[in-house]
């Protein structure tokens, strides 16, 4: 029986793999994990994290104008639990945290409506300022004051997002019209409670009431216990800028994001694409979400590219913090390059086809593909599912074992898989290859092997959690950007390690065997920014 909430430890084994070419608190560290030290040898060589998945005390109409000192009542309120929070990672050691989008004002305001809950906000790049230290420096500052005083009382730094204002002329082309630009703001101190940074994020998700810098934030602060980190906010990470652009500089291998992500499976689940980026890049995630389950909101982590530290609740209420040990250089996952095991039959099989493949050709109403293996003489039919919104074409993945090849456009998935038992759920192998156009505009390119809802086909692509097909597999795909995340997921929203993700012959592959339960989602999601 799965339980209700997932707080857990995933680990796997592996070298650096040089793929980018392009209410309550529970303190989680893991299933069976000691509690982690910083002393000794770990201390050179690791620092402690923390993230706060934060349910937010609610303005009860956010169309309500209020006054700026009722803004600020309720905004202490939320305040008043990142301070406890703060001081319960400082008695672990904890050297940074971070919490999640929207936790201090909350959301769905207006324009009009969200201005009282706006702080003033200099650019530290401008301004050397300690508001603990100097309160009076600026008006409507209070809530930076309070973070500022909190990072020197939990001598930590400390990640926070809150709504800012900045007054702007006329004679300034972008100036709206009430004559102030309106952020959604993630905030730095240091743990002597200095504003370090500020990212005003880029990527709105219909926020009617903020606006978007004129010019994309790139937001890198340095910590004297890991180095560089990185700073954006929610759904940025589906954006070339800042969050691919910021890993251009080779000493960023952190990343701390303040999220308030609406979970959306099979593919776009907060914990799933946290985790994915951590693997993709071979960097360090810390990444706080919002904890508000009947708005589907719910999912935070500290990822590395070998382990994982999250929670996902989507039954309980009150906030959950989580610390964890991160190592300051870490280690990325196995790419066939370098991979020293001995190879086993399936990795064969998957060399032999990629040696014999696969070129396919399209014409006007179906590919054609040469080279196709004996696994594949009787092809099961094609078929087409909404999956995220995206008219997916797949395959039915039935029997034991086979190869199966699914393609769209220019793309071509292909499944090499065993099953150790057949149960009696249907799975399919899915490709997309086109721009998504539903809450947000950007172009994909997807191998999807999925859980399908029910037993018809028109369930594939439906939201599910719970599975029970256990699968060993080679998927990959011939995909038109380096840009490809990894994607799996099983039983109870459980995350895995994959064995081996990278490139082979031009390939993107992704290969798991000895899942720890049902697979519901094992997936290559690629992003062509230049298509957007």
């Amino acid at each position: 029986m799965p339980s209700r909430f997932m707080v857990c430890v995933m680990s796997g084994a592996g070298l650096q793999l040089a793929l980018f070419l392009c209410g309550g608190y529970v303190v989680a560290l893991g299933v069976h994990a000691e509690e982690p030290r910083v002393a000794g040898h770990h201390e050179a060589e690791h620092y402690m994290a923390a993230v706060y998945e934060h349910q937010s005390i609610l303005t009860p109409d956010p169309l309500a104008l209020l006054s700026r000192q009722q803004a600020l009542e309720l905004m202490n309120q939320n305040l008043d639990i990142y301070e406890q929070q703060v001081m319960i990672a400082a008695q672990k050691g904890v050297q940074i945290i971070v919490f999640p989008e929207d936790g201090i004002h909350g959301f769905n305001f207006t324009r009009t409506s969200v201005y009282p809950f706006l702080d003033f906000m200099p650019s530290p790049r401008l301004v050397r300022w300690n508001p603990c230290l100097e309160p009076h420096r600026f008006n409507d500052t209070e809530v930076l004051q309070r973070l500022s005083c909190m990072a020197i009382k939990g001598d930590m730094f400390v990640v926070a997002n809150l709504g800012t204002k900045q007054p702007c002329h006329r004679n300034d082309p972008g100036c709206p019209k009430d004559g102030r630009y309106q952020f959604n703001t993630n905030v730095v101190f240091s743990n002597n409670g200095t504003l370090v940074e500020r990212y005003r994020k880029h990527n709105l998700y219909f926020e009617a009431a903020f606006d978007a810098p004129l010019k994309v934030d790139h937001s890198i602060f340095d910590t004297p216990f890991a180095g560089k980190f990185g700073i954006f906010t929610c759904f940025d990470i589906l954006f070339f800028d800042p969050a691919i652009s910021l890993l251009r500089d080779s000493e960023v291998k952190h990343i701390v994001y303040p999220t308030a992500w609406m979970n959306q499976l099979p593919l776009l689940a907060a914990i799933q694409i946290q985790r994915a980026f951590a693997i993709a890049f071979g960097i360090n995630f810390l990444a706080a979400n919002i904890h508000h389950p009947s708005l589907g909101m719910t999912g935070s982590g500290i990822h590395s590219p070998l382990k994982s530290f999250w929670h996902h609740d989507m039954e309980d209420s009150g906030g959950h913090l989580i610390i964890a040990q991160v190592a300051k250089n870490p280690v990325g996952l196995i790419g066939t390059e370098n991979a020293t095991e001995k190879m086993d039959p399936s990795q064969s099989k998957f060399l032999e086809l990629l040696a014999g493949d696969p070129y396919c050709e399209k014409d006007a109403k179906e590919v054609h593909c040469d080279g196709a293996t004996e696994w594949n003489m009787n092809a099961p039919p094609t078929f087409h599912s909404e999956m995220m919104y995206d008219h997916f074409t797949l395959v039915p993945v039935w029997g034991r074992e086979g190869y199966l090849r699914v393609c769209a456009n220019g793309l071509c998935c292909h499944l090499l898989y065993q099953r150790p038992t057949l149960s009696k759920e249907l799975y399919a192998l899915g490709v997309f290859d086109g721009l998504h156009t539903v809450h947000g505009t950007y172009y994909v390119q997807a191998c999807a092997l999925v859980k399908c809802g029910g037993l018809g086909f028109d369930t594939c692509g439906q939201e599910i959690t719970e599975a029970t097909g256990r699968f060993e597999f080679h998927l990959w795909g011939n995909f038109s950007t380096s840009y490809v995340f990894p994607l799996l997921l099983t039983s109870g929203m459980t995350l895995e390690t994959p064995d081996q993700f990278g490139w082979e012959s031009d390939y993107s592959f992704l290969r798991k065997r000895g899942l720890s339960s049902g697979l519901v989602t094992a997936a290559l999601y690629g992003r062509l920014y230049e298509r957007d």
